[in-house]
């Protein structure tokens, strides 16, 4: 864990950047254009942030771990758009961020 510590960090962030820029593609409407170019401007740091963060961790630990922005796109899903989720997703999500949690305090 402290060999990707700094990694880790990158890749968490990323994750927020790319799923809130994406968030925002979805409030895109015709006539608020100033969503989709936050949403790309977002998405394009998340790629930058995650480019970063390879170089200060393991490949294998790092990039199993932008899975955390399916959580972060739950979260957001629900608490921004007010979407319902279901039992099945919830129980998904909790098997996503077990994994997370395993795969990033490996690499000895």
């Amino acid at each position: 864990m402290k060999k990707n510590k700094k990694g880790i960090t990158f890749i968490l962030f990323s994750a927020l950047c790319t799923s809130f820029g994406q968030m925002l593609w979805k409030l895109y409407d015709d006539h608020q254009y100033l969503y989709l170019l936050l949403g790309f401007a977002l998405y394009a740091l998340g790629a930058l942030l995650m480019i970063i963060a390879f170089r200060y961790g393991s490949l294998s630990v790092l990039h199993p771990l932008l899975s955390v922005g399916y959580l972060f796109g739950l979260f957001f899903g629900v608490f921004i758009l007010h979407e319902m989720i279901t039992y099945k997703e919830l129980i998904g999500t909790f098997i996503i961020l077990c994994g997370v949690l395993l795969i990033g305090g490996g690499d000895n």
